[in-house]
């Protein structure tokens, strides 16, 4: 159709009825698009948050306040618990995944019979499975390597995870944390005497080992890209389990390693060569994981996080961390729970 017979048209009332329909719909899409640039209101807040910075994500979620992002405690049972509680014989035990490498935080202690699982983590373990099952021993762990901790949820390998694992944003959209129960922050560890002074200048043209998975890898890939971290920083080298770094330094195949500003301090403890270099530069925190559907499961590890805190949280720390960690203000007590307003 040429331009003088599309204005032909138009023309009577059939051609304005067209143009109001045109310029009805024109208007629509203008009012209509500054709500495709909003962030969904984080539940609990007065008001809708704007997305500013890489932090921000399209649901409200920001990493600084993930942890806040869980279900209040509860002790009813609901389907969940009661699958565990069905299971019969040697099987009626919670499974849990865990580290078995992380020294004082989930480790195979060779002084003791059948080198038992100890660890930070593990105490909490045994105390979820007293308040689920009425004993403490009635747990099953099972190794998971830290790329393996999100699929092993949901494959149902496993009920929980309890291995020093970080809330973020982008997991809490796989899985579901229970509230806080460790505050930490990444710090780089590195031999004694290495020139490099922490996360800074010092790291260009350094290898620095992380494991596949980590919240260490995505801080140093993103500030890699943005500028904040030399360009010449090699992050090539990546492992499944974060004391392989530990191996990769010894060895001098990496200059130093990133990770948990807590499990750096153990495996300083492992070998006096190395040291932490510089602050911890981020602000984490540690929770339990579970499927993404089990809101009964959730409500009741944070219901057994409120008593632990107040009576056997402090006595693990004393046994397990206070040797590396001492009475650091952000480590020696336990995080103040929040939750998710009106759950």
């Amino acid at each position: 159709m040429d331009a003088r017979r599309a204005r032909a048209s138009l023309r009577g009332w059939g051609g304005v009825a067209t143009m109001a329909v045109l310029c009805a719909l024109a208007l629509a899409f203008v009012l209509l698009l500054p709500c495709t640039q909003r962030v969904t209101a984080e539940p609990g807040r007065a008001a809708p948050r704007v997305a500013t910075g890489a932090q921000a994500r399209a649901d409200g979620c920001t990493d600084a306040e993930a942890h806040e992002r869980t279900l209040a405690p509860a002790g009813a049972d609901g389907p969940t618990i009661e699958a565990i509680r069905a299971r019969t014989g040697a099987k009626r035990k919670l499974v849990v995944g865990v580290d078995q490498n992380s020294y004082r935080w989930g480790y195979r202690n060779p002084n003791t019979e059948g080198a038992r699982l100890e660890g930070f983590d593990i105490d909490l373990a045994h105390r979820i499975a007293e308040d689920i099952l009425g004993d403490r021993n009635a747990v099953q762990f099972k190794a998971i390597p830290t790329n393996q901790r999100i699929p092993a949820i949901q494959d149902g390998r496993v009920d929980m995870v309890v291995r020093t694992m970080t809330i973020t944003c982008d997991r809490l959209r796989q899985v579901a944390f229970s509230a806080p129960y460790f505050r930490t922050g990444q710090q780089v560890l590195a031999p004694k005497s290495s020139a490099i002074t922490g996360y800074d200048g010092s790291l260009a043209g350094r290898k620095v080992c992380t494991a596949t998975g980590s919240t260490a890898y995505a801080k140093l890939d993103a500030d890699r890209k943005a500028g904040r971290l030399p360009g010449s920083t090699d992050l090539a080298t990546t492992v499944p389990n974060q004391l392989d770094c530990l191996v990769r330094l010894q060895l001098g195949e990496v200059d130093a390693v990133v990770t948990d500003g807590a499990l750096a301090a153990s495996q300083a403890a492992q070998d006096p060569t190395v040291e932490l270099k510089g602050e911890a530069f981020t602000t984490e925190y540690y929770g339990v994981a579970m499927k993404k559907d089990a809101d009964d499961l959730v409500r009741r590890v944070n219901r057994v996080l409120v008593d632990y805190a107040a009576n056997g949280w402090q006595k693990s720390y004393d046994d397990w961390l206070s040797a590396t960690l001492g009475k650091d203000p952000a480590a020696s007590k336990p995080p103040a729970p929040r939750y998710l307003s009106g759950s």
